[in-house]
């Protein structure tokens, strides 16, 4: 059985503290390709949330809704419905033109971290009104490749009755990320100061920005003598390719002594020799 070591280095390991989901991306429903909505998060613990619908009117032509919306206790986020208009985009933008009444209300209810229920009422006006409920998911437009060298940080706990090892735990790491030709994904951890490395493999599904592994393999040998200190099942999910280099979680629900592990990552990607 092997355990991580909490590091007083003096470095400020990325990955403190866990943080909310950012739903920020393109969703629609695969089935019916040709709508949807586009969502940017933002504020303090992402509790404001600005939606753009592309949907069509009456006449099958495009309309223009927006939502700004909070989000509450439940983890749901809800707000007022408008329908903007403004200056034709050929002519000069006139502020006059522009109104922004409130035409109803809408509410992007998460199911997963890939996954959410819209709602969205039209009140006014009467000919348009009515209610849409729709299970939407991530948009995924182009692989994003995510292989490469880094180095960051982990932010992690050990948890369950009778757990043996030490609650919460911060480590520092070198990370190799290798995309294979079968599909597969590995995360190579080695981390300083510690005698193991550390590696996590399964297949990604993309959605949108964020891949997720639900069924990964995770390994850690000794270093001196390649010993396999632990073998077990683990998840990997919110997997992102950031502007700096790449952050995710993952979790191992068995990892010896009555121990399960979830931790959070993030990543500089190191420049290529």
């Amino acid at each position: 059985m092997f355990k991580k070591l909490v590091l007083c280095l003096f470095l400020i390991t990325a990955a403190l503290p866990a943080a909310a989901v950012d739903y920020t991306d393109i969703y629609y429903i695969p089935a019916e390709s040709g709508w949807g909505i586009n969502v940017v998060q933002s504020g303090t613990d992402f509790n404001y949330m600005f939606v753009t619908f592309f949907i069509y009117g009456p006449d099958n032509k495009p309309t223009w809704y927006t939502a700004q919306l909070t989000l509450d206790a439940s983890g749901n986020f809800n707000g007022p419905l408008f329908a903007t208009t403004g200056t034709f985009y050929t002519m000069p933008w006139k502020t006059s033109d522009l109104t922004v009444p409130v035409v109803g209300t809408a509410s992007f209810q998460p199911t997963s971290a890939y996954t959410a229920k819209l709602i969205y009422t039209v009140t006014t006006p009467a000919a348009l009104a009515g209610t849409v409920t729709k299970l939407i998911q991530r948009q995924s437009l182009t692989p994003i490749a995510i292989g490469g060298t880094y180095v960051g940080g982990q932010s992690g706990s050990y948890s369950g009755s009778g757990c043996s090892l030490s609650g919460a735990y911060t480590d520092t790491f070198g990370l190799l990320v290798s995309q294979l030709n079968d599909g597969t994904v590995s995360f190579q951890f080695q981390y300083d100061g510690l005698p193991q490395t550390c590696t996590l493999t399964g297949t990604p599904t993309q959605f949108g920005q964020l891949y997720t592994m639900p069924a990964t393999n995770y390994k850690c040998a000794v270093n001196s003598n390649g010993q396999i200190a632990l073998n077990t099942n683990a998840s990997m999910s919110e997997i992102k390719a950031t502007a700096q280099g790449i952050e995710g979680r993952f979790s191992a629900p068995n990892v010896g002594s009555g121990c399960s592990e979830s931790a959070t990552f993030s990543a500089v990607l190191l420049p290529s020799n």
